[in-house]
């Protein structure tokens, strides 16, 4: 496999793919990561277990839809150009 620009969007569309199906009560609550553990007080610097779990909940929320038309896109380009 040729190390390609194809490839990097491939890879990040993947990543977000699997940031996507996350799901919070099934996964992410078993391993410590659920929205009760992330409770901080009023002014805190959030911690980077908070921003993480933030940044999940945003992609979860924001790339819902547009995922499923990039994914067709690139599911309909490789059937076309293999």
């Amino acid at each position: 496999m040729a190390f390609t620009l194809y490839a990097l969007i491939q890879t990040a569309i993947l990543f977000t793919n699997a940031i996507a199906v996350l799901h919070e009560e099934r996964f992410l609550s078993k391993i410590g990561w659920g929205a009760e553990q992330s409770i901080g007080g009023f002014g805190d610097d959030p911690g980077i277990k908070a921003q993480l779990l933030n940044l999940i909940r945003s992609v979860r929320t924001v790339m819902r839809v547009p995922l499923i038309a990039v994914n067709s896109v690139c599911i309909v380009l490789l059937l076309l150009f293999g």
